[in-house]
């Protein structure tokens, strides 16, 4: 990779950071111009990432078989400093799959607030973008340091979004957001600081590497500050019981930014699936394996928590909250539960459920509009059926053959429905595709443990509880007879959501590509050796071919030439 094309890495990074601090120099008045910015910004941020996922796609060694054949990650020398004295950047197959997969989550959900959300507040654009950098720069970056450093940049960013659009409900979420946020981030740094204390580096493939080494005391230490440090990743992937903040935050979110919002839960997941595969694999000898009852058991409890809360809610945006909680609870279990094949299909679930959701917070406001107001306030709908009404009269209505259906209902009617079949987990979508892959990786070992059979029975029943509770709110809010004619729908509204609903479709018919990719993703984590390679021996500008002056303490680390592409 020459010219241009070796600063892809940082240009997810940049390019936001750039693009926002131009649009901080702009009057709120060239609102037209900031529009144009942000919505070009996000969109090269999409071609970007599919560059970088292509790029690692392609790098594995031609005509290799088995541990060879997995690709390559791309390391970004910051300043031309070598690891594990500076910040590097890199890129493998599942940053490249989660980049690709925020930034269209970010065009979407930008797309969409054109219609007149990002008109609500000012400086919308600009918090936007710095939160898509803060989110890319946590899947790139590295170094557990810097990692906190871009968690502080999304979070700071989406203290603004929560609270853009005002209202009394909205900040007195966004303050219990805050006050949570700002209390995981003093466990954040507690855990990093224990952590540097027990291996004297904060890069993380450095960190891998010596962990294998350490005496007793300094193990103690060790899995003291991978605890703490967990704790505050679980809370931002929303674990029961620490997730009473995430429903009512995202609820009173305005909808582009509650649909944006869908990602960042899985910033803390993929931390969770990044450091665990570091930290705790198979090379870690001592501590392999450290908590996974732990990530299983709250993954369960988070699982029936959000099932729980989907049946009980009665507003849309409680429902796509709780069932946040659901995907987060489904993909920590599985995180547990480990193995190569159960890897491939949680990411799957993964990439599916978070499309889904957000579609679902793009649709949710457009089909409360069409609702009775009065009802969307209470947050309580009407009975369905008519014996519901206990002591009332049923009245006469004239015989009719058919009711024409109007265009917005239809639109809104279908895309809903597409939502609930997604969510639930039915045939043929690609929600379905993915528990079922989740099930046939559980049932495909050798010793299928009393776990694996309790997350199946909780994936169905939550499907269930998600089907009943779409069903439910789909009949009261689109489907019962409305006294007034349809709320308008923009074409601005309408295409952000046929684009996440048309991946979602294209995740089912390419099925099969996709999952190919999903299970040498999985592999690569296994594998991780080969990611410690790339980032402690990446050569500096003039050194190709040499392996760094670090020697690592660990001694799992050989500095083979070719086990990374580097980019100084």
């Amino acid at each position: 990779m020459n010219g241009w094309m070796q600063h892809l890495i940082i240009a997810p990074i940049i390019l936001p950071l750039l693009v926002s601090a131009v649009m901080l120099a702009l009057d709120e008045r060239r609102r037209v111009l900031k529009r144009v910015l942000s919505l070009s910004t996000a969109a090269t941020l999409i071609a970007i990432s599919a560059a970088l996922l292509w790029m690692v796609t392609h790098s594995a060694t031609t005509g290799a078989e088995g541990p060879d054949a997995v690709s390559k990650p791309f390391v970004y020398l910051l300043g031309n400093w070598a690891a594990p004295f500076g910040i590097v950047l890199v890129v493998d197959r599942l940053s490249a799959l989660m980049l690709l997969l925020t930034n269209v989550l970010g065009f979407t959900s930008l797309f969409y607030a054109l219609a007149r959300w990002d008109r609500s507040g000012p400086r919308f654009h600009p918090l936007f973008l710095l939160l898509l950098m803060g989110v890319n720069g946590a899947f790139l970056t590295g170094d557990i340091f810097n990692l906190f450093v871009f968690f502080e940049v999304l979070l700071a960013a989406s203290y603004g979004l929560v609270l853009h659009g005002s209202g009394t409900e909205r900040t007195s979420a966004s303050l219990h957001y805050i006050t949570i946020n700002v209390a995981t981030s003093m466990l954040f740094l507690i855990g990093v600081a224990m952590l540097y204390a027990a291996t004297g580096t904060l890069n993380m493939a450095d960190i891998a590497d010596r962990s294998v080494g350490l005496p007793l005391d300094d193990i103690i230490l060790f899995e003291g500050g991978a605890a703490i440090l967990g704790v505050a990743f679980l809370v931002k992937a929303g674990i029961w019981p620490l997730s009473f903040w995430l429903p009512r935050t995202y609820a009173a979110a305005v909808p582009p930014v509650a649909a944006l919002f869908a990602i960042m839960s899985k910033v803390g997941i993929y931390v969770i699936l990044r450091l665990s595969s570091l930290f705790f694999g198979e090379t870690s000898n001592r501590i392999a394996g450290f908590a996974d009852n732990w990530l299983i058991y709250a993954g369960f409890a988070t699982i029936i928590y959000g099932t729980v809360g989907i049946l009980s809610a009665r507003q849309l945006t409680r429902i796509a909250g709780h069932y946040v909680l659901v995907s987060s609870g489904t993909l920590l279990a599985a995180i547990g539960i480990g193995g190569q094949a159960v890897t491939a299909a949680l990411l799957f679930y993964l990439v599916s459920s978070t499309l889904s959701v957000s579609a679902l917070y793009l649709i949710i406001e457009p089909v409360e509009r069409n609702a009775d107001e009065e009802d969307i306030i209470a947050g309580i709908a009407e009975p369905v059926f008519d014996d519901e009404y206990v002591g009332g009269q049923v009245e006469e209505e004239e015989d009719e053959i058919g009711v024409v259906i109007p265009g917005t209902i239809a639109i809104l009617g279908g895309g809903f429905i597409f939502c609930a079949l997604l969510l639930s987990g039915l045939p043929p979508l690609s929600g379905f595709i993915a528990k079922f892959a989740i099930f046939d990786a559980l049932f495909k070992m050798t010793i299928i443990p009393t776990t694996s059979w309790i997350m199946v029975a909780l994936i169905i029943i939550s499907g269930l509880a998600t089907l009943v509770a779409m069903t439910r709110a789909g009949i009261d809010l689109l489907w019962t007879p409305a006294e007034d004619a349809p709320a308008h729908l923009s074409v601005i509204e309408v295409v952000p959501i046929g684009l996440l609903l048309g991946v979602c479709l294209t995740l089912m018919t390419m099925a099969g590509p996709v999952m190919a990719y999903m299970e040498d993703t999985a592999a690569s984590l296994q594998t991780s050796a080969r990611y410690m390679n790339a980032v402690v021996n990446a050569p500096r500008t003039g050194q190709a071919d040499a392996p760094s002056a670090h020697s690592p303490a660990g001694g799992n680390i050989a500095p083979p030439a070719n086990d990374g592409v580097v980019i100084p």
